[in-house]
Protein backbone atom coordinates (compact mmCIF):
# COMPACT_ATOMS: atom_id res chain seq x y z
CA UNK A 1 0.00 0.00 0.00
CA UNK A 2 1.15 3.53 -0.77
CA UNK A 3 0.37 6.75 1.10
CA UNK A 4 -0.10 9.46 -1.51
CA UNK A 5 1.03 13.03 -0.82
CA UNK A 6 -1.69 15.51 -1.78
CA UNK A 7 -1.61 19.26 -2.34
CA UNK A 8 -4.54 21.68 -2.11
CA UNK A 9 -7.08 21.35 -4.91
CA UNK A 10 -9.08 24.16 -6.51
CA UNK A 11 -12.32 22.18 -6.06
CA UNK A 12 -12.87 20.30 -2.82
CA UNK A 13 -15.02 17.56 -4.31
CA UNK A 14 -15.57 16.27 -7.83
CA UNK A 15 -19.35 16.57 -7.33
CA UNK A 16 -18.97 20.36 -7.36
CA UNK A 17 -16.71 20.54 -10.44
CA UNK A 18 -18.04 22.30 -13.54
CA UNK A 19 -15.81 20.36 -15.95
CA UNK A 20 -13.83 17.14 -16.15
CA UNK A 21 -10.46 18.82 -15.57
CA UNK A 22 -11.59 20.28 -12.25
CA UNK A 23 -13.30 17.01 -11.29
CA UNK A 24 -10.09 15.03 -11.77
CA UNK A 25 -8.16 17.67 -9.83
CA UNK A 26 -10.68 17.81 -6.98
CA UNK A 27 -9.86 17.12 -3.38
CA UNK A 28 -11.49 13.69 -3.21
CA UNK A 29 -9.41 12.55 -6.22
CA UNK A 30 -6.21 13.85 -4.66
CA UNK A 31 -7.11 13.14 -1.05
CA UNK A 32 -4.45 11.50 1.13
CA UNK A 33 -5.63 7.89 1.26
CA UNK A 34 -4.14 4.46 1.40
CA UNK A 35 -4.33 3.07 -2.13
CA UNK A 36 -5.03 -0.63 -2.17
CA UNK A 37 -2.86 -2.52 -4.61
CA UNK A 38 -5.33 -5.41 -4.55
CA UNK A 39 -8.20 -3.14 -5.63
CA UNK A 40 -6.13 -1.61 -8.41
CA UNK A 41 -5.05 -5.10 -9.53
CA UNK A 42 -8.73 -6.10 -9.81
CA UNK A 43 -9.42 -3.00 -11.90
CA UNK A 44 -6.41 -3.79 -14.12
CA UNK A 45 -7.74 -7.21 -15.17
CA UNK A 46 -8.49 -7.67 -18.85
CA UNK A 47 -11.05 -10.42 -19.43
CA UNK A 48 -14.24 -10.74 -21.45
CA UNK A 49 -16.23 -9.73 -18.35
CA UNK A 50 -14.20 -6.79 -17.03
CA UNK A 51 -14.64 -3.14 -18.08
CA UNK A 52 -12.23 -2.07 -20.80
CA UNK A 53 -10.54 1.16 -21.80
CA UNK A 54 -11.20 2.13 -25.42
CA UNK A 55 -9.61 4.26 -28.10
CA UNK A 56 -10.92 5.05 -31.58
CA UNK A 57 -10.59 7.17 -34.74
CA UNK A 58 -10.92 10.61 -33.19
CA UNK A 59 -10.71 12.40 -36.55
CA UNK A 60 -13.77 10.50 -37.76
CA UNK A 61 -15.67 11.49 -34.64
CA UNK A 62 -14.63 15.12 -35.09
CA UNK A 63 -16.09 15.08 -38.61
CA UNK A 64 -19.62 14.16 -37.49
CA UNK A 65 -22.29 16.62 -38.60
CA UNK A 66 -25.24 16.72 -36.18
CA UNK A 67 -27.40 18.83 -38.52
CA UNK A 68 -29.88 15.95 -39.18
CA UNK A 69 -30.71 15.88 -35.43
CA UNK A 70 -30.02 19.53 -34.60
CA UNK A 71 -33.27 20.29 -32.78
CA UNK A 72 -33.06 17.25 -30.50
CA UNK A 73 -29.30 17.68 -30.10
CA UNK A 74 -29.52 21.27 -28.88
CA UNK A 75 -32.20 20.38 -26.33
CA UNK A 76 -30.09 17.52 -24.96
CA UNK A 77 -26.94 19.64 -24.73
CA UNK A 78 -28.86 22.46 -23.03
CA UNK A 79 -30.13 20.04 -20.40
CA UNK A 80 -26.66 18.64 -19.76
CA UNK A 81 -25.21 22.15 -19.52
CA UNK A 82 -27.85 23.07 -16.94
CA UNK A 83 -26.11 20.45 -14.78
CA UNK A 84 -29.03 19.23 -12.63
CA UNK A 85 -26.80 16.84 -10.66
CA UNK A 86 -24.07 19.31 -9.72
CA UNK A 87 -23.16 18.81 -6.07
CA UNK A 88 -25.13 15.57 -5.82
CA UNK A 89 -22.49 12.83 -5.90
CA UNK A 90 -20.96 13.26 -2.48
CA UNK A 91 -21.80 12.14 1.03
CA UNK A 92 -24.36 14.09 3.03
CA UNK A 93 -26.65 13.48 6.02
CA UNK A 94 -28.32 10.60 4.15
CA UNK A 95 -25.05 8.66 4.14
CA UNK A 96 -25.31 5.95 6.78
CA UNK A 97 -22.31 4.60 8.69
CA UNK A 98 -21.27 1.17 7.47
CA UNK A 99 -19.54 -1.47 9.57
CA UNK A 100 -17.28 -2.89 6.88
CA UNK A 101 -15.42 -5.08 9.38
CA UNK A 102 -18.70 -6.59 10.58
CA UNK A 103 -20.03 -7.24 7.08
CA UNK A 104 -20.37 -10.86 5.99
CA UNK A 105 -17.00 -11.68 4.33
CA UNK A 106 -18.60 -13.09 1.17
CA UNK A 107 -20.88 -10.08 0.83
CA UNK A 108 -17.99 -7.72 1.43
CA UNK A 109 -15.93 -9.45 -1.28
CA UNK A 110 -18.74 -9.42 -3.87
CA UNK A 111 -19.85 -5.87 -3.05
CA UNK A 112 -16.27 -4.62 -3.23
CA UNK A 113 -15.90 -6.33 -6.61
CA UNK A 114 -19.13 -4.63 -7.74
CA UNK A 115 -17.84 -1.20 -6.64
CA UNK A 116 -14.41 -1.68 -8.23
CA UNK A 117 -15.97 -2.86 -11.50
CA UNK A 118 -18.40 0.08 -11.49
CA UNK A 119 -15.64 2.56 -10.69
CA UNK A 120 -13.47 1.18 -13.51
CA UNK A 121 -16.35 1.33 -16.00
CA UNK A 122 -17.19 4.92 -15.08
CA UNK A 123 -13.57 6.02 -15.24
CA UNK A 124 -12.99 4.29 -18.57
CA UNK A 125 -15.86 6.35 -19.97
CA UNK A 126 -14.33 9.48 -18.50
CA UNK A 127 -10.95 8.74 -20.11
CA UNK A 128 -12.49 8.05 -23.54
CA UNK A 129 -14.77 11.10 -23.50
CA UNK A 130 -12.02 13.38 -22.22
CA UNK A 131 -9.71 12.25 -25.02
CA UNK A 132 -12.43 12.83 -27.61
CA UNK A 133 -12.88 16.35 -26.27
CA UNK A 134 -9.13 17.03 -26.18
CA UNK A 135 -8.49 15.95 -29.76
CA UNK A 136 -11.50 17.51 -31.44
CA UNK A 137 -12.25 20.89 -33.00
CA UNK A 138 -15.94 20.28 -33.77
CA UNK A 139 -17.77 22.34 -31.14
CA UNK A 140 -20.85 20.11 -31.09
CA UNK A 141 -18.79 16.99 -30.46
CA UNK A 142 -16.27 18.48 -28.02
CA UNK A 143 -19.05 20.09 -25.96
CA UNK A 144 -20.86 16.77 -25.64
CA UNK A 145 -17.80 14.80 -24.62
CA UNK A 146 -16.68 17.42 -22.12
CA UNK A 147 -20.06 17.18 -20.40
CA UNK A 148 -20.12 13.37 -20.38
CA UNK A 149 -16.52 13.18 -19.14
CA UNK A 150 -17.47 15.53 -16.28
CA UNK A 151 -20.35 13.26 -15.25
CA UNK A 152 -18.28 10.06 -15.41
CA UNK A 153 -15.48 11.65 -13.38
CA UNK A 154 -18.00 12.52 -10.68
CA UNK A 155 -19.41 8.98 -10.64
CA UNK A 156 -15.96 7.34 -10.41
CA UNK A 157 -14.85 9.74 -7.69
CA UNK A 158 -17.99 9.04 -5.67
CA UNK A 159 -17.54 5.26 -5.87
CA UNK A 160 -13.92 5.64 -4.81
CA UNK A 161 -15.13 7.69 -1.82
CA UNK A 162 -17.29 4.71 -0.83
CA UNK A 163 -14.39 2.29 -1.28
CA UNK A 164 -12.12 4.40 0.95
CA UNK A 165 -14.41 3.65 3.89
CA UNK A 166 -13.43 0.01 3.46
CA UNK A 167 -9.75 1.02 3.54
CA UNK A 168 -9.18 0.54 -0.19
CA UNK A 169 -9.05 2.74 -3.25
CA UNK A 170 -8.54 2.24 -6.98
CA UNK A 171 -5.53 4.16 -8.27
CA UNK A 172 -7.31 5.82 -11.19
CA UNK A 173 -4.24 7.67 -12.44
CA UNK A 174 -2.38 4.36 -12.61
CA UNK A 175 -5.23 2.85 -14.65
CA UNK A 176 -5.02 5.69 -17.16
CA UNK A 177 -1.34 4.98 -17.76
CA UNK A 178 -1.19 1.19 -17.49
CA UNK A 179 -4.58 -0.26 -18.45
CA UNK A 180 -4.63 -1.92 -21.87
CA UNK A 181 -6.60 0.07 -24.44
CA UNK A 182 -8.83 -1.65 -27.02
CA UNK A 183 -9.26 0.00 -30.44
CA UNK A 184 -12.81 0.13 -31.78
CA UNK A 185 -14.08 1.73 -34.95
CA UNK A 186 -16.37 4.70 -34.14
CA UNK A 187 -19.50 2.73 -35.03
CA UNK A 188 -18.54 0.00 -32.58
CA UNK A 189 -17.90 2.66 -29.93
CA UNK A 190 -21.42 3.94 -30.62
CA UNK A 191 -23.06 0.51 -30.27
CA UNK A 192 -21.07 -0.58 -27.22
CA UNK A 193 -21.25 2.73 -25.37
CA UNK A 194 -24.91 3.34 -26.14
CA UNK A 195 -25.75 -0.10 -24.74
CA UNK A 196 -23.43 0.36 -21.77
CA UNK A 197 -25.14 3.62 -20.81
CA UNK A 198 -28.70 2.36 -21.38
CA UNK A 199 -28.19 -0.97 -19.64
CA UNK A 200 -26.51 0.94 -16.81
CA UNK A 201 -29.67 3.02 -16.51
CA UNK A 202 -31.87 -0.09 -16.58
CA UNK A 203 -29.76 -1.83 -13.94
CA UNK A 204 -29.53 1.08 -11.51
CA UNK A 205 -33.17 2.12 -11.77
CA UNK A 206 -34.30 -1.48 -11.25
CA UNK A 207 -32.22 -1.70 -8.06
CA UNK A 208 -33.33 1.76 -6.92
CA UNK A 209 -37.05 1.05 -7.38
CA UNK A 210 -36.72 -2.34 -5.71
CA UNK A 211 -35.03 -0.78 -2.66
CA UNK A 212 -37.63 1.98 -2.49
CA UNK A 213 -40.20 -0.76 -1.91
CA UNK A 214 -37.88 -2.91 0.24
CA UNK A 215 -35.62 -0.51 2.21
CA UNK A 216 -34.65 -3.26 4.65
CA UNK A 217 -32.40 -4.66 1.87
CA UNK A 218 -30.49 -1.38 1.38
CA UNK A 219 -27.31 -2.58 3.07
CA UNK A 220 -25.20 0.37 1.86
CA UNK A 221 -26.11 4.06 1.43
CA UNK A 222 -24.69 4.38 -2.10
CA UNK A 223 -27.92 2.87 -3.46
CA UNK A 224 -29.77 6.04 -2.38
CA UNK A 225 -27.87 7.92 -5.09
CA UNK A 226 -28.82 5.55 -7.91
CA UNK A 227 -31.79 7.51 -9.34
CA UNK A 228 -29.79 10.62 -10.28
CA UNK A 229 -26.88 8.43 -11.27
CA UNK A 230 -28.92 6.36 -13.70
CA UNK A 231 -30.50 9.53 -15.13
CA UNK A 232 -26.99 10.66 -16.10
CA UNK A 233 -26.49 7.28 -17.78
CA UNK A 234 -29.78 7.68 -19.61
CA UNK A 235 -28.79 11.09 -20.95
CA UNK A 236 -25.42 9.81 -22.17
CA UNK A 237 -27.21 7.04 -24.03
CA UNK A 238 -29.47 9.65 -25.63
CA UNK A 239 -26.40 11.41 -27.00
CA UNK A 240 -25.11 8.24 -28.64
CA UNK A 241 -28.57 7.51 -30.05
CA UNK A 242 -28.51 10.92 -31.73
CA UNK A 243 -24.98 10.34 -33.02
CA UNK A 244 -26.17 7.12 -34.67
CA UNK A 245 -29.15 8.94 -36.20
CA UNK A 246 -26.78 11.34 -38.03
CA UNK A 247 -25.96 8.54 -40.49
CA UNK A 248 -28.68 6.00 -41.47
CA UNK A 249 -26.02 3.51 -42.59
CA UNK A 250 -25.00 3.01 -38.96
CA UNK A 251 -28.24 1.17 -38.17
CA UNK A 252 -29.05 -0.54 -41.46
CA UNK A 253 -27.68 -3.17 -43.85
CA UNK A 254 -24.76 -5.21 -42.52
CA UNK A 255 -24.60 -2.99 -39.45
CA UNK A 256 -27.89 -4.47 -38.22
CA UNK A 257 -25.96 -7.72 -37.70
CA UNK A 258 -23.31 -5.86 -35.70
CA UNK A 259 -26.06 -4.36 -33.56
CA UNK A 260 -27.42 -7.84 -32.87
CA UNK A 261 -23.92 -9.02 -31.96
CA UNK A 262 -23.39 -6.18 -29.48
CA UNK A 263 -26.84 -6.62 -27.96
CA UNK A 264 -26.16 -10.32 -27.44
CA UNK A 265 -22.66 -9.76 -26.06
CA UNK A 266 -23.71 -7.03 -23.62
CA UNK A 267 -26.74 -8.94 -22.33
CA UNK A 268 -24.77 -12.17 -21.97
CA UNK A 269 -21.90 -10.44 -20.17
CA UNK A 270 -24.31 -8.87 -17.70
CA UNK A 271 -26.05 -12.22 -17.06
CA UNK A 272 -22.78 -14.03 -16.37
CA UNK A 273 -21.29 -11.27 -14.23
CA UNK A 274 -24.39 -10.93 -12.05
CA UNK A 275 -24.59 -14.69 -11.50
CA UNK A 276 -21.04 -14.52 -10.17
CA UNK A 277 -22.33 -12.40 -7.24
CA UNK A 278 -25.04 -14.55 -5.59
CA UNK A 279 -24.45 -13.25 -2.05
CA UNK A 280 -24.58 -9.62 -3.23
CA UNK A 281 -27.93 -10.17 -4.93
CA UNK A 282 -29.30 -12.15 -1.98
CA UNK A 283 -28.44 -9.25 0.32
CA UNK A 284 -30.33 -6.91 -2.02
CA UNK A 285 -33.29 -9.29 -1.95
CA UNK A 286 -33.01 -9.73 -5.71
CA UNK A 287 -33.13 -12.96 -7.70
CA UNK A 288 -30.46 -12.68 -10.45
CA UNK A 289 -32.75 -14.32 -13.03
CA UNK A 290 -35.57 -11.87 -12.28
CA UNK A 291 -33.12 -8.98 -12.29
CA UNK A 292 -31.63 -9.97 -15.65
CA UNK A 293 -35.03 -10.30 -17.28
CA UNK A 294 -36.22 -6.99 -15.84
CA UNK A 295 -33.15 -5.22 -17.18
CA UNK A 296 -33.37 -6.91 -20.59
CA UNK A 297 -37.02 -5.85 -20.95
CA UNK A 298 -36.27 -2.22 -20.08
CA UNK A 299 -33.16 -2.00 -22.25
CA UNK A 300 -34.89 -3.65 -25.21
CA UNK A 301 -37.81 -1.25 -25.04
CA UNK A 302 -35.51 1.79 -24.78
CA UNK A 303 -33.24 0.65 -27.61
CA UNK A 304 -36.18 0.71 -30.05
CA UNK A 305 -35.53 4.46 -30.26
CA UNK A 306 -32.57 3.82 -32.58
CA UNK A 307 -31.97 0.09 -33.19
CA UNK A 308 -33.93 -1.66 -35.97
CA UNK A 309 -34.22 -4.88 -33.96
CA UNK A 310 -34.48 -6.29 -30.46
CA UNK A 311 -33.52 -9.71 -29.12
CA UNK A 312 -36.16 -12.38 -28.54
CA UNK A 313 -35.60 -12.90 -24.83
CA UNK A 314 -38.75 -15.05 -24.64
CA UNK A 315 -37.31 -17.65 -27.01
CA UNK A 316 -36.74 -20.94 -25.09
CA UNK A 317 -33.15 -21.02 -26.37
CA UNK A 318 -32.36 -17.64 -24.82
CA UNK A 319 -32.15 -18.50 -21.11
CA UNK A 320 -31.01 -22.06 -21.88
CA UNK A 321 -27.93 -20.82 -23.70
CA UNK A 322 -27.26 -18.01 -21.23
CA UNK A 323 -27.04 -20.68 -18.54
CA UNK A 324 -24.81 -22.84 -20.75
CA UNK A 325 -22.55 -19.84 -21.30
CA UNK A 326 -22.51 -19.14 -17.58
CA UNK A 327 -21.49 -22.73 -16.74
CA UNK A 328 -18.81 -22.75 -19.44
CA UNK A 329 -17.38 -19.48 -18.12
CA UNK A 330 -17.27 -20.85 -14.55
CA UNK A 331 -15.50 -24.00 -15.76
CA UNK A 332 -13.08 -21.88 -17.80
CA UNK A 333 -12.14 -19.86 -14.72
CA UNK A 334 -11.45 -23.09 -12.79
CA UNK A 335 -9.40 -24.51 -15.68
CA UNK A 336 -7.27 -21.37 -15.86
CA UNK A 337 -6.70 -21.48 -12.10
CA UNK A 338 -5.70 -25.16 -12.16
CA UNK A 339 -3.73 -24.94 -15.41
CA UNK A 340 -5.81 -27.69 -17.01
CA UNK A 341 -5.24 -26.96 -20.72
CA UNK A 342 -7.71 -29.52 -22.08
CA UNK A 343 -10.48 -28.38 -19.76
CA UNK A 344 -9.73 -24.81 -20.79
CA UNK A 345 -10.14 -25.68 -24.48
CA UNK A 346 -13.32 -27.63 -23.77
CA UNK A 347 -14.81 -24.74 -21.78
CA UNK A 348 -13.92 -22.24 -24.49
CA UNK A 349 -15.55 -24.43 -27.14
CA UNK A 350 -18.72 -24.80 -25.05
CA UNK A 351 -18.85 -21.05 -24.47
CA UNK A 352 -18.39 -20.40 -28.17
CA UNK A 353 -21.19 -22.80 -29.12
CA UNK A 354 -23.55 -21.28 -26.56
CA UNK A 355 -22.83 -17.75 -27.81
CA UNK A 356 -23.34 -18.77 -31.45
CA UNK A 357 -26.63 -20.37 -30.47
CA UNK A 358 -27.70 -17.10 -28.85
CA UNK A 359 -26.73 -15.20 -32.00
CA UNK A 360 -28.79 -17.49 -34.23
CA UNK A 361 -32.04 -16.84 -32.35
CA UNK A 362 -34.18 -14.82 -34.79
CA UNK A 363 -34.42 -11.18 -33.74
CA UNK A 364 -37.56 -9.05 -33.60
CA UNK A 365 -37.74 -6.26 -36.17
CA UNK A 366 -38.46 -2.75 -34.97
CA UNK A 367 -39.62 0.36 -36.84
CA UNK A 368 -37.35 3.15 -35.63
CA UNK A 369 -39.33 6.33 -34.86
CA UNK A 370 -38.57 9.62 -36.62
CA UNK A 371 -37.97 11.36 -33.28
CA UNK A 372 -35.26 9.83 -31.16
CA UNK A 373 -35.26 11.54 -27.79
CA UNK A 374 -36.67 9.78 -24.74
CA UNK A 375 -36.95 10.71 -21.09
CA UNK A 376 -36.35 8.26 -18.19
CA UNK A 377 -39.71 6.83 -17.22
CA UNK A 378 -39.07 3.71 -15.09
Amino acid sequence: MIIKQVEDANVRHSADAANVEDALDAGNYRQAVIDSKSATDVAMRNTLLTPRFYTTDFDALDAIDVSPVREEWDRLIARMQSDPNKGHFKKNDDWDDIDWDGMDPELRAEFTDFLISSCTAEFSGCVLYKEMKRRGTNKDITTLFQLMARDEARHAGFINDALREAGISVNLSFLTEKKKYTYFQPKFIFYATYLSEKIGYARYITIFRHLQKNPEHRFHPIFKWFEEWCNDEFGHGEAFALLMKTDPKLTSGINAYWIKFFLTAVYATMFIRDHQRPVFHKALGVDPDWFARSVFIKCSEISKQVFPLTLDIDNPRWVKNLRALQRANADLAKAKESGDFLKKLSSQARAGLAFVSLLTIPSIRNEVPAKTRLEPAY
